[in-house]
């Protein structure tokens, strides 16, 4: 009971900026690391929703509001997952072979592609959550933990890239068969609860995540012969995105 409780720590400590105490990164302590990943992403759609209920209330432009929605997850995440997003769009615009890619995810300096993409990410965010509606926005909240029980899913199943690196840890330290059934039940529950929320949006929603899971398998396999921490974060990006894309234009027609 004590190491899932130091996972639950680790998970949070990790992928989220909530302040927790501290314990120690061991073997151990590191086995369900993953299982608790989803969880932040129920805090981000707790989050999202609260935000939507409130903004009803307050006097304010729509553009705050929306505003406010995009820096949810940026600000309860820390930028982890953006991170990944920019050093992976850096060494996909590089166009080197496959070692010189994985030289570039390393990288700690910022290109060009890199900067011009995260901006583009984010006008693209802001122009399609302007147009949320209350239906989507419970679909799109469960939306956070859905995309993270597929990044999850992925890091103990997809071939890795490396030998070494964040997504190697987590991978070879967790209970591999016990984190896939763990991330499969999250699915499962995510999908259960949405399509019974709104089956068309809900489908949609599913939908889009598992093409974009799909993509994110083909392109790290061919592009970089495997994933890395950083491409477990492009995939969450992009599958947050293409969510919101695909629901709130489903919504509007």
């Amino acid at each position: 009971m004590k190491s899932l409780l130091n996972s639950l720590i680790i998970a949070f400590s990790m992928y989220s900026k909530l302040p927790m105490p501290k314990t120690d990164w061991n073997k151990e302590n590191m086995r369900y690391v993953m299982c608790f990943f989803p969880l932040v992403g129920l805090m981000i759609g707790g989050a999202v929703y609260l935000w939507s209920y409130f903004a009803e209330g307050i006097p304010m432009s729509r553009t705050f509001s929306t505003v406010i929605f995009i820096l949810i997850p940026l600000l309860i995440t820390g930028g982890i997952h953006m991170d990944g997003f920019i050093d992976t769009t850096d060494a996909l615009s590089s166009y080197q072979p496959q070692d010189k890619k994985l030289e570039i995810l390393k990288d700690p300096h910022t290109g060009a592609f890199a900067l011009i993409s995260c901006v583009g990410y984010y006008l693209l965010a802001f122009g399609i959550w302007y147009d949320v509606t209350p239906s989507a926005i419970i679909i799109l909240a469960v939306g956070f933990i859905l995309s993270r029980a597929f990044s999850g899913l992925s890091v103990v199943t997809f071939p890795l890239a490396k030998s070494s690196g964040l997504a190697t840890m987590f991978s070879n330290e967790a209970r591999r068969k016990v984190t896939r059934i763990v991330m499969i039940v999250y699915i499962f529950v995510c999908t259960t609860f949405i399509l019974f929320i709104n089956w068309k949006l809900g489908l949609i929603c599913f939908i889009s995540a598992f093409c974009v899971f799909i993509y994110y398998r083909k392109m790290s396999l061919k592009k970089f012969g495997g994933i890395t921490g950083d491409l477990a974060g492009y995939f969450l990006q992009i599958c947050e995105l293409v969510m919101a894309i695909a629901v709130i234009i489903a919504d509007k027609v």
